[in-house]
């Protein structure tokens, strides 16, 4: 695949997740052979683990599985240790997994990938990052398209002579974190790209007070967008 792209791998920057089932050294080891042969490639960019929990038990307040994603990340550490991956990190983890591997680590987790976007802000989480040297990558800055019908950030993207997306997406950048926009539409990803602007303190503070949204359509059962 790669090479009917035309693309260097060095212009490539790599991404995959460990699935959220596989808790446990061996597992996660074989996981990760298992992505380079699929992706027939020699190294990863960056390696995620998905979830702290699988997804049936996700966010449980009664099971962080702590030791399971400490024997997950030791088989991270290893394989960039044997140069299979650059750089790895962990997704949708509340404060106490991140802790959690931040204590148990020698080589500490570069990026916290997260649900982040107007109405959905955990800034308890952008704080803990930030101290710790973690980027947030915030995933589904649109919400899942939820807030195109916002009146409250239509008016705002409004005052910008904007679109509601390229709002959505600096205003995860105005936080610190790195939005990760998808679509398939050509004119859609230039859009999402324009963003070289800035939205007033004022502005700002008033995105982030607007209330929580709560349903993401026909995707709120999905565990990430269920709430938890």
């Amino acid at each position: 695949m790669l090479k009917a792209t035309g693309i260097s791998r060095e212009n490539l920057f790599v991404t995959t997740k460990i699935q959220v089932e596989f808790k446990d050294y061996q597992t996660a080891k074989k996981s990760i052979d298992e992505s380079l042969q699929r992706l027939n490639l020699n190294y990863l960019d960056l390696l995620l683990i998905h979830s702290p929990e699988p997804w049936v038990e996700f966010h449980n307040k009664e099971n962080h599985y702590f030791e399971e994603n400490i024997e997950v990340w030791r088989a991270m550490e290893e394989a960039v240790n044997n140069g299979k991956v650059r750089s790895i990190g962990v997704s949708n983890f509340k404060k106490a997994d991140l802790n959690n591997i931040l204590e148990h680590s020698t080589i500490k987790p570069v990026v916290n990938q997260l649900l982040i976007h107007i109405g959905n802000t955990d800034f308890g989480l952008l704080e803990q990052a930030q101290q710790n040297n973690v980027l947030v990558e915030a995933y589904s800055p649109v919400a899942h398209g939820e807030i195109l019908q916002n009146p409250e950030i239509k008016q705002m993207a409004d005052k910008y002579q904007i679109s509601i997306p390229q709002l959505a997406i600096r205003y995860c950048l105005e936080l610190g974190t790195l939005p990760l926009p998808k679509s398939q539409t050509l004119s859609h990803v230039a859009n999402n790209a324009d963003v070289d602007f800035e939205i007033s303190k004022q502005d700002l503070e008033e995105l982030k007070k607007l209330p929580q949204i709560n349903s993401y359509g026909d995707s709120s059962s999905f565990p990430v967008f269920s709430g938890k």
